[in-house]
């Protein structure tokens, strides 16, 4: 069975990477391009699967393609195609393009919408997917298939995938950013910088795990670490009273909105 990668952008790669190091599909058997120069040599670097700037003959046998381009573009991208495979699989990370407009453009309902993020590169991925009118069980077990291995993988109504988008695909960069700052904040309170990242980094990396193993709710994980009138408690009423929470919404409802922009 032949993959197809359109686009070989960040988020294609980590998924490229993943199938590499997850032995999940024979690296002979899938190709990729991308008009970017750059973004073809990070991509062959980072997973080992050659990618050219056009692979338009590979349509005519690639069983599965997968769409990664942005958004944006995506329209362009897929007319500029030549057409399917009878029968192929199209999976697409576009964010905020729907299964109707992926069915339009390629002229075929087996269309998967998938919405993956970044840690699926390390097998910590989080990743959603929502089936076209024509995509049966068997289509599905592909895209579990590619994704399963490398972390999380729900199957949801598509009306859901834009509140995902917002949360798990955007989540990533929301720690990293928290990350940046509790480092920084270390820094200030006097810790060296490399220091201050590392116990920055294991420190939400143990938290996650915490909350993994289902040790306690966030609610209780927190309050087991936070004594009355402690350095905790301290800490915590800085965050309440900065509405912290509430500004996190504001976050989430915002990536959500533009999901939403996007796809129309």
């Amino acid at each position: 069975m032949e993959l197809l990668f359109i686009g070989a952008g960040k988020m294609a790669t980590a998924i490229g990477a993943g199938i590499a190091r997850y032995q999940l599909w024979p690296l002979d058997g899938i190709a990729a391009a991308d008009i970017s120069a750059p973004a073809r040599e990070a991509f062959t670097a980072q997973t080992g699967i050659v990618c050219v700037e056009s692979v338009a003959a590979k349509m005519a046998t690639a069983e599965v393609v997968l769409l990664a381009v942005k958004p944006q573009v995506a329209e362009a991208a897929v007319k500029a195609l030549p057409p399917l495979r009878p029968g192929a699989l199209v999976i697409s990370i576009c964010a905020g393009i729907t299964t109707a407009k992926l069915a339009d453009w390629f002229g075929t309902g087996r269309v998967i919408r998938v919405m993956p993020n970044t840690p699926l590169m390390v097998g910590k991925g989080a990743s959603a997917y929502a089936l076209g009118p024509d995509a049966d069980d068997a289509a599905a077990a592909i895209a579990e298939r590619l994704l399963g291995a490398l972390g999380v993988v729900k199957r949801v109504e598509e009306k859901q995938l834009d509140a995902v988008t917002a949360l798990s695909g955007s989540g990533p960069a929301y720690v990293f950013e928290l990350a940046k700052a509790l480092a920084e904040a270390g820094e200030k309170v006097g810790l060296d910088s490399e220091l201050a990242l590392e116990l920055t980094v294991q420190t939400i990396a143990g938290a996650a795990e915490m909350m993994a193993r289902k040790l306690g709710t966030p609610d209780q994980l927190r309050d087991a670490v936070t004594s009355p009138n402690g350095t905790t408690a301290a800490g915590l009423k800085v965050m309440a009273d900065s509405d912290f929470r509430g500004m996190m919404e504001k976050v989430v409802i915002a990536a959500r909105d533009r999901s939403i922009e996007l796809g129309k």
